[in-house]
């Protein structure tokens, strides 16, 4: 059995992460057999490379192995393209066809996107899979085939499985192995290393020398989350190559050729919850207020210590003990008693007293204002206050709120504000 240094080599895979290296020894030790395979991992993440490592490795190596799509394929066709069809079966049947588990007959089939499968051919697939048989649309005649099934998957199966759509019995028939192929976020020790890669490639493609990243820049790289995996890192990469004046990409070259580069990674409401991308930039600036926030009541509760040091008055005992969190005030040698404040006559002419009012009536009349918490007032507050520190600054504005200067010049003309 191969190492998976030489298998890396040998299919053109760069990185070092652990979990890399766990997916790829997995698929190692499994080529060997003929059992079905499900590959899941975000869509670019590489899955379809892992099915041909699988087949290679295989004793099908000499046959013939092929990709098929099952999400672009239209549903009214699939079952004619995987299992074939008689002539005359439907409009424009002029000839009999083979299918393709027909035609890799010996071979390997790799099912991208098997979530996408129409649920009548989920039952025909799982006829294959328990007995090696199908039968061409239009047609009565049983056929067999020897095909190893290879299916991959980038959203949750199980998931479909308890919506009604897709089969529980093929998806424990396909989910004989799992691999599962780590995202460019899981694997971020990784992100360089590809990036030097297709930089070299580009290079020798376009026939220049290949760019680099200067340290801020590296750091940017590193830290986006890569929504589009490999394929986004490589996409981006060429449009720098290509589009970039110079070979040294600075944080400025990333954000202006690519697009949401600079874009924090706060907590995010998924596609799976409900949620959408436009609530993104609302959220992180609420989150940057939420933090602002914490450090108001953190500096209100170290006024509140150094009162009652000045005052030398006793720590109230509270049931939570918050007031643990705050540095232990100095006291004096006198006895701590359980109440606070202390009562008149308990206190020592030795202690500060604490001026109070002798009657009820003597208190300042308090009105209690409700707040209203609107999400629109709390983001054109924060953005007035960026402003105002930097004098206008859009730049240095974006940065302090943890948005893009592109999106800055958006909610600055969304809230009509005037700089």
């Amino acid at each position: 059995m191969e190492n998976v240094q030489n298998i890396k080599q040998r299919f053109g895979i760069y990185g070092k992460s652990e979990k890399l290296h766990q997916a790829l020894e997995t698929a190692i030790r499994v080529a060997s057999t003929d059992l079905t395979v499900l590959i899941t991992g975000e869509s670019g993440s590489g899955k379809e490379v892992f099915s041909k490592v699988i087949h290679h490795l295989s004793p099908r190596k000499h046959n013939q192995f092929i990709a098929v799509n099952c999400g672009a394929i239209p549903a009214g066709t699939i079952n004619s393209e995987l299992f074939g069809h008689e002539k005359g079966s439907f409009t424009g049947a002029n000839a009999e066809r083979k299918g393709y588990f027909e035609t890799v007959d010996g071979g390997t089939i790799f099912l991208d996107e098997i979530g996408e499968m129409p649920q009548d051919t989920q039952s025909f697939l799982l006829r294959i899979l328990e007995a090696g048989e199908f039968i061409r649309v239009g047609s009565s005649k049983v056929l067999k085939t020897n095909v190893r099934v290879i299916a991959a998957t980038n959203v949750n199966l199980l998931e479909k499985v308890r919506r009604g759509k897709f089969r529980e019995d093929l998806y424990y028939r396909l989910n004989t192995v799992p691999i599962k192929v780590p995202s460019l976020k899981e694997r971020r020790e990784d992100i360089l290393i590809l990036f030097r890669k297709f930089a070299q490639d580009f290079a020798e493609k376009y026939r220049t020398s290949p760019i680099e990243l200067d340290e801020e820049a590296a750091n940017m790289i590193e830290s986006y989350h890569w929504p589009g995996n490999i394929r986004e890192l490589r996409n981006s990469v060429e449009q720098l190559s290509v589009l970039s004046d110079r070979k040294v990409i600075s944080p400025q070259d990333l954000i202006r050729i690519v697009l949401d580069i600079n874009q924090s990674n706060l907590p995010v409401i998924g596609a799976d919850s409900g949620g959408d991308s436009s609530g993104f930039y609302e959220r992180e600036i609420l989150y940057k207020l939420l933090f602002d926030m914490k450090q108001d009541l953190h500096q209100l509760k170290n006024m509140f210590v150094r009162l009652v040091q000045a005052n030398d008055l006793t720590m109230p005992q509270t049931q939570d003990q918050e007031m643990d969190l705050m540095p232990s005030p100095v006291y004096n040698s006198a006895p701590v008693s359980s109440g606070w404040p202390k009562p008149h006559n308990e206190i020592s002419s030795s202690e500060k007293p604490v001026i109070l009012p002798s009657s009820k009536e003597e208190y300042d009349t308090v009105e209690v204002l409700e707040e209203h918490f609107s999400l629109h007032d709390m983001e054109k507050e924060m953005i007035l206050k960026a402003l105002k520190k930097f004098n206008g600054k859009r730049k240095e504005a974006s940065d302090e709120l943890g948005i893009s200067e592109r999106t800055l010049y958006r909610k600055i003309k969304q809230f009509n504000i005037d700089i």
